[in-house]
């Protein structure tokens, strides 16, 4: 009995990762077509948002950047700093890299914002489904990430697409949440006298309920795109190309420099991206 006091009884324990390792070992016997099949269709995006970047010159980017920074602050010192920032990485001997990395981030957070932003609409309205929902967004975001790299390399392999995978799965929570936050905060006012003049669902939905609910949803849409960076290395560890792998051959051969030099492009890279999407998000304010 002072055993049981002091210690959690054995006799009580629950063997959980047998059946997670068969259910895993299950969907490779059976399934393997159909993740080879998504295996395919996401490697082809990749290939395709790769492709369009690798078109745009290094110079018309740094001008990109200039240009918008300098229309949506105003700041012409502001502007030239963030694109020197970038011409920075460039400097170092990362610009290719860099653009590795940009398509895995692109790609993840198109994917992110096309299943969650829908979603985020789903639990605005249904409070039943948001009830179903929530759990499963708190686990997405508070499971270590380095767990969902072990089922999505058994079951995708290698490489920059169950990097994809496991990034979407770990960047998605914001945007449904805040899709849905922002939907459910529009003045009520304003909603009964869109009904009052005959709206249907949809145009209310497309017409006032998103238009109004915009800075919020821009914010989760910055919280998606910041998560999905901070990815970057942890894919790495799955065989992703870009920045990441950079800092982690860095990390294996003790090489300070060369993890230094990836870690402040990826900086670079969070920074400009995040100040530039909360200069669109207060836009739209």
């Amino acid at each position: 009995m002072s055993e049981w006091l002091r210690e959690f009884p054995k006799e009580l324990y629950i063997d959980i990762k047998k059946p997670i390792d068969q259910a895993i070992g299950y969907m490779m016997e059976h399934w393997g077509p159909l993740f080879d099949g998504i295996s395919a269709f996401l490697r082809q995006i990749l290939l395709g948002v790769q492709g369009f970047i690798n078109l745009i010159p290094w110079w018309v980017l740094v001008l990109l950047v200039f240009v918008a920074t300098w229309r949506l602050s105003r700041d012409p010192l502001r502007a030239v700093i963030y694109a020197g920032m970038l011409f920075f990485i460039g400097m170092i001997g990362l610009w290719g890299l860099m653009y590795t990395t940009l398509a895995i981030i692109i790609t993840s957070v198109l994917i992110s914002l096309l299943l969650g932003f829908p979603l985020g609409i789903l639990i605005s309205f249904s409070s039943r489904a948001g009830k179903l929902v929530r759990p499963l967004l708190d686990t997405m975001q508070t499971m270590p990430s380095f767990v969902y790299l072990i089922p999505a390399v058994m079951l995708l392999g290698l490489g920059n697409v169950p990097a994809v995978i496991a990034t979407v799965i770990y960047s998605m929570p914001p945007i449904v949440r805040m899709t849905n936050l922002g939907i459910r905060s529009v003045d009520q006012e304003v909603v009964e006298a869109s009904k009052a003049f005959g709206s249907t669902r949809w145009q209310l939905l497309g017409k006032v309920l998103i238009p109004q609910a915009m800075p919020t949803i821009m914010a989760g849409i910055n919280q998606t795109i910041m998560m999905a960076i901070a990815m970057v290395v942890t894919s790495s560890m799955i065989g992703a190309r870009g920045l990441g792998s950079e800092v982690l051959t860095g990390i294996n051969r003790l090489e300070s420099g060369r993890g230094f030099a990836a870690g402040i492009a990826i900086v670079i890279m969070a920074v400009l991206i995040d100040r530039l999407t909360q200069a669109m998000a207060k836009e739209k304010v």
